[in-house]
C-alpha cells in the first residue's frame, strides 16, 4: 500500500470521528448504541460521503479541507438517519 492510500484511509478515519460528533450535534436524540456507535457511523459515513461526492462529481474525502469535511458529515448524517430508522 502506498503512502497516498494510507493517508486517504487515515483522513477518512479522522474526518469520520469528527463527522460522527457533528452529526450527533445536528441530529440530537437518544440513539441505540450511544456515543461509540455514533462515532463508528461517522467513520463509515465519511467513506459513504466520499463515494457520494465522487458519484456526483463534486469531489471526495481526499484531504483536510472544507469540502472533504462537509462530505464526511453528510455521509454520517445519512447513516445516522438510516440507523435510527432501522432500529425503531
Amino acid at each position: 500500500m502506498d503512502k497516498e492510500a494510507i493517508l486517504g484511509i487515515l483522513v477518512w478515519i479522522v474526518f469520520g470521528l469528527l463527522a460522527g460528533v457533528v452529526a450527533k450535534m445536528l441530529m440530537p436524540g437518544k440513539d441505540p448504541g450511544g456515543f461509540i456507535v455514533t462515532i463508528i457511523l461517522g467513520i463509515v459515513g465519511a467513506v459513504v460521503g466520499g463515494f457520494i461526492g465522487r458519484a456526483l462529481g463534486i469531489g471526495a474525502v481526499t484531504g483536510f479541507n472544507f469540502l472533504s469535511f462537509a462530505l464526511a458529515v453528510l455521509g454520517a448524517v445519512i447513516l445516522l438517519f438510516a440507523y435510527r430508522t432501522i432500529k425503531k
